[in-house]
């Protein structure tokens, strides 16, 4: 028998205490919470309680890992009564639920923002995060590489939305490989079409895109078009 000690993991993840301090309801209600739960693979349950002054705008935590083989890290949405929404990494060490890293807050409250995916998306090993900034008001595609403890901005481009305001759908937004490539399948701001996005050594660029008859309303579009590229 082993003499090793083996660390407890994260096998599931919710978001529990709905609270309406903040008010901003982007997702429509109840989805402004309090409190993080993790479950671990012994079976307990890990509890974070923000303070007063943020909630977690979100419908649930993102179980993702940032390497081959990599712990699960729990990304999430963290709304601030003073600076809006930032995105947010938590890790469970020893026990507790601690802040791995995080990107810089919007800086103006009801100021959102909706992730697109986490993968390896320039073949480095280490997985980046993409996210919409504002998609409700001239979003702006934004990738981000962690460096410690900050969620460090890669590249951005302008023009896109992946969410209908109180709406809780989503996933209007996906990573797809296509062409041996993982690419971000992101709306413009009309959703009426799909940018196809790549990240190159150059920064973010347009590698395709599909042209919709209505707005996107849900996942089916996405795969529609994923189809169309592959």
């Amino acid at each position: 028998m082993s003499g090793f000690a083996v660390a407890e993991q994260i096998i599931g993840a919710k978001f529990v205490k709905p609270v309406e301090r903040y008010g901003h309801f982007a997702l429509g209600r109840p989805h402004e919470y309090a409190q993080l739960v993790a479950t671990t693979n012994s079976g307990q349950d890990v509890i974070l309680e923000l303070p007063d002054s943020e909630v977690f705008e979100d419908l649930s935590p993102r179980m993702v890992t940032l390497t081959d083989q990599g712990p699960v890290r729990l990304l999430v949405i963290v709304s601030s009564v003073h600076q809006g929404a930032r995105l947010v990494l938590f890790a469970l060490e020893e026990n507790q639920l601690v802040m791995l890293a995080q990107s810089a807050p919007i800086g103006t409250p009801n100021r959102w923002l909706n992730p697109v995916g986490v993968a390896d998306l320039d073949d480095d090993g280490e997985a980046e995060i993409a996210a919409v900034i504002t998609p409700h008001i001239g979003g702006l595609l934004t990738v981000y590489r962690r460096e410690g403890e900050r969620l460090i901005q890669v590249d951005s481009l302008p023009g896109f939305s992946n969410h209908v305001y109180g709406s809780a759908e989503l996933d209007l937004s996906k990573v797809s490989l296509i062409g041996g490539h993982r690419q971000l399948l992101v709306p413009d701001v009309s959703r009426r079409t799909i940018r196809a996005i790549r990240l190159t050594s150059e920064g973010l660029i347009e590698a395709e895109r599909c042209l919709l008859s209505v707005p996107i309303i849900g996942p089916e579009t996405l795969d529609d078009c994923e189809s169309r590229l592959k």
